[in-house]
């Protein structure tokens, strides 16, 4: 990092503006950060989670349609999950009609203490099997305009803009935020918590305050730059504390080790830090299941265990603040019902959601169901889309995330309620 003179410094920070801090302030390796002129967070409403499943999850294998009997077992002879009661590798009723994946057995006390839903036969209306497109539509939140240039998440920030002014407000765990995040409202893009340490380069960080120090009176700034500077150290302060390799989940919860299960981690804790948490964004890809999917022995069981295991330990983690935390899990589309020569199934249709929170109405199965009979699939003989995801995103904003925006966010679109959360 080069040492800058007053001049070079509000040259780069007019690039952004005063509330902006620039990237030149930081090495290239840091996470890109938004900084505020102060931090402000009110109003009441959850954090909301949103986790991505990019690939196009099998919705009929991690939630399965056993009753649907030989409309389902008949179409996927080697890639169906068995009834329930059929022994290791079978299903796990939780309705009578609907069984989850054998690795989501985690999820099933969750379940049953009424902080899980299943939303099923429900997706982007659109029916592209276009990866690119369908996370495109859906991540902007509109089916049909791609030209719409921002995200339904960043829609939301930006019509709230005046409840919080946290750099923390908006992260998305990765090496760049979602497309569900653009807009105005500039989110936090992190890799790792522990990229906000310099890598442990702490003449790198040393360097960072010197340069500012001689610039600014940062300890009772009289300027807006100044004001600028001294956020940047406040904000630095802030993170040296959330040190990756000393948290410890609390309640017993245990993380493994993959990148998945380490996002979920560093969202719990950067949200018990109370620094603002309003929004973050976690992926989890490989869904995409062509070739000998391995739907109970193999690359798609292991997917449901990371999946299942992941969002347990998340929930025992934070129960004490799980009354206050939405999570939603979606992927871009389902799979096909039959499947293909390769063991594999193909770009389909309708998919299944999950929500997970104390403010949701869990320990049920919201769904219009179509059925798996021909006469109930849609025009590619795929599961059908009977409920607009949009009207599952939409009823988690407003229940639980008080926004009052809908017609921004998306536009269009008259949602319809489902009854899904207890409106905060």
């Amino acid at each position: 990092m080069t040492t800058l003179n007053r001049r070079e410094f509000i040259q780069s920070a007019g690039a952004t503006g005063v509330l902006g801090a620039s990237s030149s302030l930081l090495p290239s390796w840091m996470p890109r950060m938004a900084f505020r002129d102060q931090t402000q967070v009110s109003g009441n409403h959850d954090t909301l989670v949103c986790i991505f499943l990019r690939g196009g999850m099998d919705g009929l294998s991690a939630v399965v349609p056993y009753t649907e009997g030989k409309y389902y077992y008949d179409n996927r002879p080697t890639t169906a999950v068995a009834e329930p009661g059929s022994g290791v590798g079978s299903a796990i009723d939780i309705d009578g009609q609907f069984g989850f994946h054998p690795e989501l057995a985690a999820l099933k006390d969750i379940y049953d203490e009424g902080d899980l839903a299943v939303v099923h036969a429900t997706g982007l209306t659109n029916g592209t099997r276009s990866h690119f497109d369908a996370m495109q539509y859906m991540e902007y939140g509109s089916p049909t305009d791609k030209t719409i240039g921002t995200g339904w998440i960043g829609r939301h920030l930006q019509s709230t803009a005046d409840r919080n002014d946290s750099p923390f407000r908006a992260i998305g765990l990765g090496l760049m935020a979602p497309a569900s995040m653009r807009g105005p409202v500039s989110p936090l893009a992190i890799r790792s918590i522990a990229d906000f340490h310099f890598k442990g380069r702490q003449d790198e960080l040393r360097r960072l305050h010197r340069s500012l120090q001689r610039l600014y009176t940062t300890d009772a700034p009289s300027d807006p730059l100044g004001s600028q500077a001294k956020l940047v150290f406040d904000t630095l302060e802030t993170v040296k504390q959330l040190n990756p390799e000393s948290y410890t989940g609390a309640n017993g919860a245990e993380y493994y080790e993959d990148e998945f299960h380490m996002g979920l981690k560093q969202i719990a804790q950067i949200a018990k830090a109370d620094v603002g948490l309003e929004v973050a964004c976690l992926d989890l890809g490989g869904w995409d299941t062509h070739e000998a999917q391995g739907t109970t022995d193999g690359e798609f069981n292991a997917l449901m265990g990371i999946l299942g295991r992941g969002l347990q330990a998340f929930y025992t983690d934070m129960q004490d603040q799980m009354d206050n935390v939405t999570v939603v899990v979606m992927s871009e589309f389902g799979r096909t019902l039959v499947e293909n020569g390769s063991g594999g199934t193909d770009h389909g249709h309708g998919n299944v959601m999950f929500l997970m929170g104390g403010g949701v109405r869990g320990g049920q199965v919201f769904a219009k169901w179509p059925g798996l009979a021909p006469a109930g699939l849609d025009e590619e003989g795929d599961l059908a889309i009977t409920i607009d995801y949009r009207d599952v995103l939409a009823e988690v904003l407003t229940g639980r995330m008080d926004s009052h925006s809908l017609d921004t966010i998306f536009p269009g679109h008259v949602a319809t309620e489902l009854g899904l959360v207890n409106k905060i």
